[in-house]
């Protein structure tokens, strides 16, 4: 890393540490019909340790993110532009478009929204409460931004509906890599000709939350929930036409302080490829992978926050289980399980959490890891994330 960035980063995270927090810079009202808008950054900076099996040499800090955020707010509207730069070897090699849309609100909790948006798949954006996220992050499920239009709708029985069309992926941006300059793990033109070359569109789909609404304990709140993916699959090497089918059910509890999520689902893709039926590449973060295209995947959450242990810091510890289970015989199933703690104090969070993964793209596993698989050794990752918004 570039040692002027390090020290300017380093001085940058002293002084936040010593200066009054504040949380971006907003001008107007929101209430109003004019609205107000709202710019925000934030910086991040991590420590890795990793337990991969072979000796590695990059136990240090080092700047890892640099976040922009304009908001927009009023009686009708509302949107958001994010953009992120990524370090790796040099400042901002890899930067991209996370979100950029408008919505309408139809009244206080219906509203249409339409651009480059989270996906309605899942119980969230977020499946889980850790920073590294679960193996269905890397699978393109989690936390996945697409371009299309969504419509939201409550119910007075406090049912939630989510119905979206996405014509396209979450496209490709600044980096080295050929089509994997991305935020979301789409699928990709692969640069290696052995692999898939494919392109999704034409998106559907929907997704149910229920709160039941028969409990009667104030601080118990639960909610069931089911969601359905069906899209289009181009294959450019022979022009023919496959499909995605994905579903997941999902389960989630409050109770005071304590959280916990369920999530499980399949996964069935039709590449329509002769040399790749059982896999296809995906691309995301400056790196391309395979993934099976058949599979069951799950995500076990379980988190509890302590609230003002000390003049205002928040300590919320978290477990994480996630994994890939792969129909195709003689693929070895993916794991990526956390163990971790998050601590916020105003502006200022830092997650330092040990990921256990086998047959994990991003914890020393090979680009068919997700796909195939690797050995069945537990490849091992301590990492501590600092963030600092203003």
């Amino acid at each position: 890393m570039n040692k002027g960035y390090l020290k300017l980063s380093m001085g940058f995270w002293v002084g936040a540490m010593i200066s009054p927090a504040y949380a971006g810079l907003s001008i107007g009202d929101p209430e109003s019909e004019l609205g107000a808008l709202t710019l925000s950054a934030t910086l991040r900076a991590n420590y890795q340790d990793k337990d991969y099996g072979v000796p590695v040499s990059d136990q240090k800090i080092k700047f890892d993110t640099a976040i922009v955020k304009l908001d927009y707010q009023s009686q009708d509207w509302f949107g958001k532009a994010e953009y992120r730069c990524y370090q790796y070897d040099t400042l901002c090699d890899f930067s991209t478009l996370v979100d950029g849309y408008v919505g309408y609100k139809l009244n206080s909790t219906d509203h249409v929204t339409l651009g480059l948006q989270p996906i309605p798949f899942g119980p969230g954006t977020f499946w889980d409460s850790s920073f590294y996220a679960g193996i269905n992050n890397t699978m393109g499920l989690q936390d996945a931004h697409n371009l299309g239009v969504n419509y939201h709708v409550e119910l007075p029985s406090k049912t939630k509906v989510d119905l979206a069309y996405f014509a396209t992926d979450g496209g490709n941006y600044v980096g080295n890599s050929r089509d994997a300059a991305r935020y979301t793990a789409n699928l990709v033109h692969s640069a290696d000709p052995a692999k898939t070359d494919l392109n999704e569109k034409n998106m559907w789909m929907a997704r149910v939350k229920q709160e039941l609404t028969f409990l009667k304990n104030p601080d118990l709140k639960v909610s069931v929930g089911g969601s359905y993916w069906y899209s289009d699959i181009e294959n450019n090497r022979n022009a023919q036409n496959g499909s995605r089918k994905a579903w997941a059910l999902f389960n989630q509890v409050h109770y005071k302080n304590f959280a916990m999520t369920l999530t499980g689902g399949s996964l069935a893709i039709n590449n329509q490829d002769p040399l790749n039926p059982y896999s296809s590449t995906l691309g995301s973060f400056e790196t391309e992978y395979d993934i099976a295209n058949k599979g069951h995947f799950y995500s076990v959450d379980t988190s509890y926050s302590f609230k003002n242990v000390r003049d205002g810091l928040n300590v919320s510890p978290y477990v994480v289980f996630s994994g890939f289970e792969k129909k195709q015989k003689g693929f070895n199933d993916s794991i990526r399980n956390i163990v971790g703690v998050l601590f916020d104090y105003k502006d200022i969070s830092v997650y330092s959490e040990y990921v256990m993964s086998k047959s994990d793209p991003f914890v020393g596993g090979s680009g068919n890891a997700l796909a195939s698989g690797d050995d069945a050794k537990w490849k091992k990752l301590l990492n501590f994330t600092f963030i600092y918004r203003f």
